[in-house]
């Protein structure tokens, strides 16, 4: 079962031996299946014209609350 929905903002952390791997605030768009028997997701940040695929133990809980106006 996926730890995280579709719609849910996590924060990403690229692999730790890549040099400039990306991290920040990504919108989980879709979930996908398991491989290497890790859950995966398909993620985008809004700044990126593109999506990424992320395995969830590159993902967490995003803990950013905005604050009403």
């Amino acid at each position: 079962m996926h730890k995280f929905k579709v719609g849910e903002t996590v924060r990403f952390t690229s692999n730790v031996m890549r040099r400039f791997g990306a991290t920040g605030r990504f919108l989980v768009i879709k979930l996908l299946p398991s491989e290497g028997g890790e859950l995966q997701y398909r993620i985008k940040n809004v700044t990126e014209p593109h999506e990424r695929v992320a395995k969830e133990s590159q993902l967490d809980q995003d803990s950013f609350v905005p604050i009403a106006p």
